[in-house]
């Protein structure tokens, strides 16, 4: 009885399911109810939206993928570590545990999405759909969310359990194992490749995956490869579409008033005042300085250094980062609610259209052509009031897009992932330390995420990284 409840667990912590132990307090008729739903569009469609309302989870973009992408590089910190039973101070101090809440949120929340996604995509071909590009543009939205998932999953963790299937039975996955991170890259490219031409170009409602999202989350993954000349294919053709734009004034890209703006790629949707102030986000209180505002924990907030590389003609100081009275710096693309605290409505940007622009100077600077590379960064100064980059060698173009990145990208989940993408992170990190006289320093094992305690506990083949 005990292995079967620890069986049960773990494969809630790989598909994002209870299933074993809910099933045992509903009615029979439950476990039915999955298999004779989806059977038209309407019931499609109402699964379709269940599956983003799980980006919105506090595993993923509302609170814990946000912090864990930001706070182990040199962009945030932890205020106080203790806080929370330490699950953030772990990431900002390199000592994280397998046990720790938000190695385990994201996996589970990941794997939930996934599953969600799965569901819909081995169903929504029986279904007789009015519009029969409607039904497409479904699919490429679930391949979009399915890959997003997976690329996070394998760079904060790298081997990851590999499921493209509606589960149906738990037990056909106990024993799998961790599939090699090529081959989840292979799966994340086929979604991305496929998604690509049946997603429209725009869309009608906020929040809905377009073409340009999956050509620019597709071209951050051969970024990741280094696979510079496929980069450049997708990231040109965003910008050839006239689709997004950068907006002249970067205090109107994250106001609520604004929202899912022209610049704006993919956003995860959040909203204050709806259904009993259950749509916000708890991220502007749990992100805020410790003392600001009510409950506010001090997570994730903006170093003095990052605050400090602002110049004093920069049109995003003060407007992507402000300080408080005591000197504290905080994040400014959270908007304060104006219902209760923890029921914010600023979006979570993933892609945006600033990003892709940066991208495409990296490509071109990794290519060997500095006067492209220069053009497309001067884009994202000239917007914050900045002249052209001096930077004329490919290593000093390499370092001014780096540090163009921290300070445009700040707070949106990309720090973390381009240290480990440029291959920089230990010696970028350890280098913050000694400046800041931190007593931490980081080796190879600290480059990935533990796997969860509980999924390694439970199932043998769950492999645990090395060094936890």
């Amino acid at each position: 009885m005990k292995k079967s409840l620890l069986f049960c667990a773990a494969l809630g912590l790989l598909l994002g399911t209870s299933a074993c132990s809910n099933s045992l307090l509903q009615d029979p008729q439950t476990s039915k109810t999955l298999g004779a739903f989806l059977r038209n569009e309407t019931e499609v469609e109402e699964y379709v939206n269940a599956v983003y309302g799980t980006l919105q989870a506090q595993g993923l973009y509302g609170l814990y993928l946000p912090a864990i992408t930001e706070i182990p590089s040199d962009n945030t910190y932890d205020e106080v570590p203790a806080n929370d039973d330490g699950i953030y101070g772990q990431l900002d101090q390199f000592t994280t545990i397998p046990a720790n809440a938000i190695v385990t949120g994201v996996w589970q929340a990941s794997y939930q999405g996934i599953q969600r996604a799965n569901v819909v995509l081995s169903r929504i071909g029986n279904v007789s759909y009015a519009s029969s590009s409607t039904r497409d543009a479904r699919v490429g939205e679930m391949k979009f969310i399915r890959a997003l998932l997976y690329f996070n999953l394998v760079r904060l963790y790298g081997d990851v359990p590999l499921v493209t299937q509606e589960t149906t039975d738990p037990n056909a996955y106990f024993g799998q194992g961790r599939t090699d991170k090529a081959q989840v890259y292979t799966q994340i490219i086929k979604d991305l490749t496929e998604a690509i031409p049946v997603l429209p170009a725009t869309v009608s409602q906020a929040g809905r995956v377009r073409q340009t999202a999956a050509q620019a989350l597709l071209a951050k993954v051969y970024l990741t490869q280094q696979n510079y000349s496929a980069a450049l294919q997708q990231l040109q053709s965003i910008v050839t579409s006239g689709r997004h734009a950068l907006l002249s004034n970067p205090a109107d890209i994250f106001s609520l008033t604004n929202k899912n703006n022209s610049e704006v790629i993919f956003a995860v949707q959040f909203a204050s005042g709806v259904n009993g102030n259950t749509e916000g986000s708890i991220a502007y209180q749990q992100f805020s300085p410790s003392g600001t505002v009510s409950g506010a924990k001090g997570h994730n907030l903006p170093t003095k250094s990052l605050y400090a590389l602002y110049g004093s003609n920069d049109r995003r100081k003060d407007v992507y980062v402000g300080v408080t009275s005591s000197g504290t710096p905080f994040t400014k693309k959270l908007v304060l609610p104006t219902t209760v605290i923890t029921d914010g409505g600023s979006n979570q940007v993933v892609l945006r259209y600033a990003d892709v622009l940066l991208m495409l100077a990296e490509v071109q600077n990794e290519l060997g052509n500095p006067t492209d590379a220069a053009t497309a960064l001067n884009l994202v100064r000239s917007r914050a009031g900045l002249a052209g980059t001096p930077a004329t060698t490919q290593a000093d173009l390499r370092a001014a897009i780096a540090l163009e990145r921290r300070l445009e990208l700040v707070g949106e989940g990309q720090r973390w992932f381009d240290l480990l993408r440029t291959g920089t992170a230990i010696s970028v990190m350890n280098s913050y330390f000694s400046a800041n006289n931190i007593l931490t320093t980081i080796d190879s094992h600290n480059l990935l995420m533990p796997v969860p305690q509980a999924q390694v506990n439970t199932d043998p083949a769950i492999k645990q990284n090395p060094g936890y």
